[in-house]
């Protein structure tokens, strides 16, 4: 390939990708998009109840006219229902909840610490399999998987005589394309559900679904990922990221050490995990009088209405809360009970911009529900889809890639799930596609292309920690080390969900 065509390649590559920049920065916050949907619903709901439309609910035969949101009825029990659809938005209370754990464990620097140990410890030939693992998991630590382990990975690799920048985009890239993917259900799968239950209600009342609703697949995922990244790591992107010439790195290398008494926080605080969790197997499982998991089928524990599942939400926050105390008290950073809530509020104080989102987000769905456009789009939908002949893995493949385009122009996945959970959710029902399927093609389109979106939050801070190495580093180059990532990971995924759902394995609880 001459030189020429190399640069008119990079060339095209940096004008696609300013373009997205452009095109995404022009987008207003995801606030002021809710507010500006739920307007543009009030006027369509308006102009479509004027045409006389309705459709039958597929469901209860019920006829379902388009109702005018814009007429005075509808205008009073909006803003009489304004507190009611804010305080029973689902995600909201859910998030809150595990949020009073989670924030706990990452205030108190528990999470951060056990990154550390975890990666500090592993052999140098393990290191990039380690460090994509942890990486994965770590995206139930929130915003600290991002934070902490791409400059502690590019420390450790430096540490060991290979190129810093490819620990820093391993890390990175683990974090941000995994981000779908864990061991145990987290933030994010709590999140998404409130969405995804609320859509699927529209059209089953008496749908079951529970949080855990992926994770059989986010399991599987979690090691097929890290397999799969560690080869394009290795064989792809090393030998790319070894020609780049490094600048010298600004990191101080003391960032990675543990303290003894860290150590022995992290012991005790791990202790105190596999404590909690050997507590939840006895009282599922052994026949203890008064068990409040106690269940009389072998298998009915993972029944989406289970003590169990319907307690899933609560457990979750135990399991960041405990280790994140112990932590606390054996750092002394919490010496009394107003020490943890102090650090529990500051966490909760973060969750602001969340709160406002949720307020109008709850808005938008309710008024949309209200008006019917939702089931008259899935139904209008669903026939469209049926009459090209889209269906079975190429209509997933298509929804997975739509929604990685649309995760190019908006970050939020939240956000994103909010708008398209009660058209799609609904749509791919009447298609025979159970909610989760559906669930699970958004959250592998939204993952896969975070690495190689110039809008994703945590984009600007990787530039920043890859410049401490390289100092003219460009947005091109960080994008053509992150692209093998992306494609090989939304290929890894995209086959192992058409694998689930042609097989006919559960993505998660039935």
């Amino acid at each position: 390939m001459s030189e020429k065509q190399t640069i008119e390649k990079v060339s095209f590559v940096d004008k696609l990708l300013n373009f997205i920049e452009v095109v995404g920065n022009k987008l207003p916050d995801p606030v002021m998009i809710f507010v500006g949907l739920t307007i543009l619903v009030m006027i369509v709901s308006a102009m479509v109840a004027s045409q006389g439309v309705s459709v039958v609910h597929p469901g209860n035969g019920e006829t379902m006219p388009a109702i005018n949101l814009l007429s005075i009825d509808q205008l009073q029990a909006a803003m009489g229902n304004v507190v009611g659809n804010f305080q029973g938005f689902p995600p909201l209370g859910l998030v809150i909840v595990v949020m009073i754990g989670a924030g706990l464990a990452e205030k108190s620097k528990y999470m951060e610490t056990l990154m550390k140990n975890s990666v500090t410890k592993v052999p140098k030939s393990m290191l990039t399999l380690m460090v994509l693992f942890i990486g994965i998991l770590a995206n139930a630590a929130a915003d600290a998987g991002f934070i902490i382990l791409p400059p502690l990975a590019a420390i450790m690799y430096k540490s060991v005589g290979r190129n810093p920048l490819l620990g820093l985009f391993v890390a990175f890239v683990a974090v941000a394309a995994g981000f779908s993917a864990n061991l145990i259900v987290n933030l994010l799968d709590v999140l998404l559900a409130g969405f995804t239950i609320n859509a699927a209600q529209s059209i089953d009342p008496n749908i079951e679904l529970t949080a855990a609703m992926n994770i059989y697949f986010n399991i599987a995922l979690t090691f097929v990922l890290s397999v799969v990244g560690y080869f394009v790591a290795e064989k792809i992107v090393s030998p790319r990221i070894d020609k780049l010439e490094l600048d010298g790195d600004l990191m101080d290398e003391e960032e990675v050490e543990i303290t003894q008494t860290e150590k022995t926080a992290i012991k005790y605080a791990n202790i105190s995990v596999l404590i909690y969790a050997i507590i939840l197997v006895l009282l599922a499982v052994i026949p203890i009088y008064g068990s409040p998991f106690l269940v009389g089928e072998a298998d009915a524990i993972i029944n989406s209405n289970s003590p169990f599942m319907r307690g899933l939400v609560p457990i979750i926050t135990l399991l960041f809360f405990i280790p994140g105390l112990v932590y606390g008290i054996k750092t002394n950073q919490i010496k009394s009970a107003s020490d943890a809530v102090k650090l529990i509020s500051q966490s909760l104080g973060e969750l602001g911009g969340y709160i406002l989102l949720a307020f109008v987000a709850s808005q938008f769905i309710s008024l949309f529900n209200q008006s019917h456009l939702g089931i008259i789009l899935a139904v209008n939908g669903a026939h469209f889809i049926q009459n090209i002949g889209l269906s079975g893995g190429a209509l997933i493949v298509a929804f997975i890639l739509f929604s990685g385009l649309l995760n190019l122009f908006i970050g939020s996945a939240s956000a994103k799930w909010a708008m398209l959970a009660p058209i799609f959710v609904p749509m791919f029902m009447l298609l025979g596609y159970e909610p989760a399927l559906t669930q699970m093609a958004f959250r592998i389109g939204d993952s896969m292309s975070n690495p190689i979106s110039p809008l994703f939050p945590y984009f600007p801070m990787i530039i920043g920690f890859a410049a401490r190495y390289k100092k003219d580093i460009k947005l091109g180059t960080i994008i053509s080390i992150t692209m093998p990532f992306s494609i090989a990971f939304g290929i890894a995924m995209t086959v192992m969900l058409l694998i689930f759902m042609y097989v006919g394995i559960p993505l998660g609880p039935a």
